[in-house]
C-alpha cells in the first residue's frame, strides 16, 4: 500500500480567554491552560515550525476555541491575525464559532437538527470530536491531531505519521497511531518532583513506567496503554465510526483509546513519532488537578465496569491500560484516592492552607458521589457512536458534504 497519495489534514485547536487583567469569570469553560486575549501565545510559534518539515503535502485547520461566548468574535479575529501574520507553504484554514454557526444553520434546514448536539465548539472531547470532523468534510483520509503548545523538530514527522497508518501490520490493520512528547528538558520522562502524598498516588511514576515500555524499548510500532490527545494520526476508517466522549472533560486522548478498544479497533504508538511539548505553567492548585483526575478514573472505570457482551464489540478490562492508566482503573481506586487526599490534606494544613485542606479531603467525597455517573456510561458510549456514526455518514454524502465544505474553506 502507498501512503504517499494519503490526503492528509492537520488539525490545531487553540484556546484564549479573556484579556488577562479579567481573567477568569464564572460559567467560562475551563481549559488547562488557555491563552489570554492580549497576549502573544504559543499558536504562531507552533504553526512556525511548520516550516521544517520536509513533506508539506497536507491542509491546515486551526479551530478558534474561546472561553466565553461573548469573546468569540475577538478569538476568531486573534488567531486570523495570527494567520495572516505566518507565512507557510500550506493550505491553511480558520474555523471558529462563526464557522459552526453557519453549518448549525444548514443542518436544521436540511432536518438534521439532532446532529448539532454532536458538533461543540466546548469541551475538550467536543472539539477533538471536530478535529476529525472537518478533516471527514475535507475528503481526508487521515487526520492529524496536534497542540498549540508544541513545535516540531523533526523534518520527517510528516512521512513518519503516513507511514503505517491504513496498512496491515503483522496481521493486524493499523487504524490509528499515536506518537508521543518530548519534554521541555529533553527526553520522554515526565518530571514532577515527589511529594508525600503521591506515595499512594503514583501517577507519574507509573506513566514513565509505561513510556519506558512503550517508548523506550522496541518495536518501533506496537499496541499502546495509552496516547498523546496532541500528537495523533487517525485514520478515516475510525473518525468515522469512533467518537471522543463528550461525557469526559479530562484525559479525553485516553479515553478514546479504550473507546477505540471497545469498537474493535487497534490504536497503536509509533516510538519514533515524536514532538516538542512546550506547555504554558498550569495555575491551578494541586487539589483541583487531582480532582479532575478523580473525576476521569471514576468515569472510565465505570465505563469498563458497565460492559456488556455486543456483537462486533471487544471487552477491555483495566490489566489492558497497564502499567498506565490501569493502575487508576481498578477496584482499589477509592482506597488510593482516600489515602491521597488525606496525605495532601495534612500537606496544606502544614502550610497554613486550611481550605486547600478541606478542599483535598472534599476530592474523596466527591469520589463516592458526584464523580460517579449517574447513568450507564457504557449504554451511553454506545448510543454516542451510533449518533456519531450516522452523522458522519450523513454529512460524507456529497451534496451535504460539498455545502459544509464551502463554509469550513471560507
Amino acid at each position: 500500500m502507498d501512503n504517499s497519495s494519503l490526503k492528509i489534514t492537520m488539525v490545531i485547536p487553540s484556546y484564549w480567554s479573556r484579556d488577562s487583567n479579567v481573567g477568569w469569570k464564572e460559567g467560562d469553560a475551563v481549559y488547562d491552560h488557555p491563552t489570554p486575549l492580549d497576549s502573544k501565545g504559543t499558536l504562531a510559534r507552533a504553526i512556525e515550525s511548520i516550516d521544517i518539515l520536509k513533506d508539506k503535502d497536507f491542509q491546515l485547520v486551526v479551530i478558534a476555541v474561546a472561553t466565553a461566548e461573548n469573546i468569540e468574535r475577538q478569538v476568531e479575529k486573534k488567531v486570523s491575525d495570527i494567520l495572516k501574520s505566518t507565512s507557510l507553504d500550506v493550505e491553511v484554514f480558520l474555523f471558529g464559532s462563526s464557522h459552526l454557526r453557519l453549518i448549525h444553520d444548514l443542518l436544521v434546514r436540511e432536518g438534521k437538527k439532532a446532529c448539532n448536539a454532536h458538533l461543540i465548539l466546548h469541551g475538550y472531547s467536543n472539539i477533538r470530536n471536530l478535529c476529525m470532523f472537518i478533516p471527514h468534510i475535507l475528503g481526508s483520509d487521515v487526520a492529524v491531531l496536534i497542540d498549540d503548545d508544541e513545535v516540531f523538530e523533526d523534518q520527517d514527522f510528516m512521512s513518519k505519521a503516513k507511514e503505517f497508518i491504513g496498512r496491515n501490520i503483522d496481521g493486524q490493520r493499523v487504524h490509528a497511531v499515536a506518537g508521543y512528547y518530548l519534554q521541555p528538558g529533553g527526553g520522554y520522562h515526565v518530571k514532577k518532583p515527589f511529594q508525600d502524598w503521591m506515595k499512594y498516588w503514583d501517577q507519574y511514576e507509573k506513566m514513565n513506567e509505561a513510556f519506558d515500555k512503550i517508548i523506550g524499548q522496541g518495536p518501533r510500532l506496537k499496541m499502546t496503554p495509552l496516547v498523546f490527545g496532541g500528537n495523533m494520526v487517525i485514520h478515516r476508517n475510525m473518525f468515522s465510526v469512533v467518537p471522543f466522549d463528550a461525557n469526559v472533560t479530562r484525559g479525553e486522548d485516553i479515553d478514546f483509546l479504550m473507546n477505540a478498544k471497545m469498537f474493535g479497533f487497534s490504536f497503536f504508538l509509533d516510538n519514533q513519532l515524536s514532538i516538542k511539548h512546550l506547555p504554558p505553567l498550569k495555575n491551578h492548585p494541586v487539589w483541583m488537578q487531582l480532582r479532575a483526575d478523580i473525576y476521569r478514573f471514576v468515569y472510565d472505570r465505570a465505563k469498563i465496569e458497565s460492559q456488556k457482551d455486543i456483537m462486533g464489540m471487544t471487552r477491555v478490562r483495566p490489566e489492558d491500560f497497564d502499567p498506565y492508566p490501569g493502575c487508576f482503573l481498578k477496584r482499589d481506586l477509592e482506597e488510593k484516592i482516600e489515602k491521597s487526599c488525606r496525605l495532601l490534606s495534612k500537606e496544606y494544613l502544614v502550610q497554613g492552607d486550611k481550605q486547600g485542606s478541606e478542599e483535598a479531603l472534599r476530592n474523596i467525597i466527591l469520589a463516592r458521589s458526584d464523580a460517579v455517573p449517574k447513568f450507564d456510561s457504557f449504554e451511553r458510549l454506545c448510543m454516542l457512536q451510533k449518533h456519531w456514526k450516522d452523522l458522519m455518514e450523513y454529512v460524507g454524502k456529497s451534496k451535504v458534504r460539498s455545502r459544509i465544505q464551502k463554509i469550513v474553506k471560507g
